[in-house]
Formats: structure tokens, C-alpha cells, sequence
């Protein structure tokens, strides 16, 4: 279970992928690589006309990249490996010729942030909180930055990844394009994204299709900016400061 696990299935044209990791749903790289994977397949199923994202439990959505294998790092070529992670999930979920609707029922840190940023419309919960706090520990969310300005704008990643210590309420991330709604309770989200899962399912699934490429236009050149931003964070995370910061982590 240390790898954490990943359940798919597909119902009436709509598939699900729920992710799971014992330390917050966070993302060890084996976890990142079967994600990829998933949306790849579905991307290319006809089968599926949509996809929701979740995490199970009622607590955190994500715990963002698995700190245990972070401080593991002790050069560049791992580094660099280590955020691709999220580099090429995202890419995936970019690419996805099927939209993504994702389901965040607690706090979200770091890559969770990513993850619903690179999601094509999302629900959650008034617990939904976010923080991206790498610029504490001497590194950035480079990798993810791309994806978390297009969806909120450059305002909201400069509060976020400036003001690091601080958790922002979910109203403030639907003040600022994050969530498309937020509700009291898990169960009011579960009705709402199925609510929308089955109306996406029941359209032309072409039509989607076509609609999500218009959404996406202006992003053909991720594949080589968040290799780069990947490369930026792997040469930060073997510095004195980052090493310092994450001795605490060490078990």
C-alpha cells in the first residue's frame, strides 16, 4: 500500500478514476505513472465521453508529491525524473480528448492544486482549502505554475506561491476560477458532478471533443515548458537550503 492505488471504471459512457495514498492522497511516482496512464487510455476509448477525478476518503483530496521519496532525491537525474512525475500528468490530462471533471471533497496541497487546475471543471466541498508551499521548503511549483495560471490567472499564483504559509478557502478558489461550485457537504458535490458527468455523456461526444481542444488552445508548447520547469526543480531540490528544510521530513 505504500504505492498508494488507483481504481478505474467505466458506466454509461462515463469513467472513473479514484486515487488513493495513507498519507493524505499524496503522489508517490509509481501512483503519477499509472495516473497518466489511465487518462491516456480513456482518452482513447470510445466507450468514455467524460472522466471524474477523485480521491477516496472524506478528508484531504491531495497531499500533493510524496515527501518521502523527495527527500530520497540526492541527484539531478532523479530530481528532474521526480517532478516529471507531474509534468506528464498533466500533459496527459491537457491532451485528454475527453473532459475532466474533478470531484474535491478536502484540503488540496502543491500537485493536488495541478491536478484540479488541469481539470476542465471542478466541485468541491467548503473544506476544499489550498496551498502551494514548495517556495518554504526552497523549491516552487514550477511545474504545475502553467497549468494553476491559466485556470485562476497570474494574481491568484503569485498570492498563492508568494504567500506560502497560507491556507485559501475554497470560496476564495472559486473567486478566482479554481472551483466552478462549492457546496456544504460531499454529498452535495456527488449529486452535482453527477449531475454534470451525465449531461456531458448524454451530448454529441464530438462535439466535446471539439469543445475541449477550443478550451485548451494556446498550450501546444507544455511538453517542452514543464520538462524545463521539471529540470528548474530537480536542480533546487539538491540545494543546502532544500536539503536543510527537508530534514525534518527524514523519518
Amino acid at each position: 500500500m505504500s504505492n498508494g492505488s488507483l481504481y478505474t471504471h467505466i458506466e454509461n459512457n462515463i469513467a472513473t478514476i479514484e486515487f488513493y495514498h495513507p498519507a493524505s492522497n499524496s503522489f508517490p511516482s509509481e501512483l503519477l505513472a499509472r495516473l497518466t496512464k489511465a487518462f491516456d487510455l480513456f482518452s482513447e476509448d470510445n466507450q468514455v465521453h467524460v472522466i471524474v477525478l477523485k480521491s477516496e476518503g472524506e478528508r484531504a483530496f491531495c497531499a500533493g508529491a510524496s515527501f518521502d521519496e523527495l527527500v530520497s532525491i540526492d541527484n539531478f537525474t532523479d530530481g528532474k525524473q521526480f517532478f516529471m512525475g507531474f509534468a506528464n500528468v498533466i500533459n496527459a490530462m491537457r491532451l485528454c480528448k475527453k473532459p475532466i471533471i474533478a470531484r474535491v471533497q478536502g484540503k488540496v496541497v502543491g500537485g493536488g492544486v495541478g491536478l484540479i487546475s488541469a481539470s476542465d471543471y471542478a466541485y468541491a466541498t467548503d473544506q476544499a482549502a489550498i496551498k502551494l508551499s514548495e517556495l518554504t521548503i526552497g523549491i516552487g511549483p514550477f511545474v504545475i505554475a502553467p497549468a494553476v495560471k491559466r485556470k485562476m490567472g497570474n494574481t491568484a499564483l503569485s498570492e498563492l506561491t508568494l504567500n506560502a504559509t497560507k491556507w485559501h478557502n475554497a470560496y476564495w478558489a472559486k473567486e478566482n476560477g479554481l472551483y466552478a461550485d462549492v457546496f456544504d457537504s460531499i454529498k452535495q458535490v456527488d449529486e452535482s458532478v453527477d449531475d454534470l458527468v451525465q449531461k456531458l455523456a448524454s451530448y454529441n461526444p464530438i462535439a466535446v471533443q471539439e469543445m475541449k481542444k477550443v478550451l485548451w488552445e494556446g498550450t501546444s508548447d507544455w511538453s517542452k515548458l514543464l520538462e524545463e520547469r521539471a529540470a528548474i526543480s530537480g536542480k533546487l531540490v539538491l540545494s543546502d537550503f532544500t536539503k536543510k528544510a527537508l530534514e525534518k521530513f527524514k523519518k
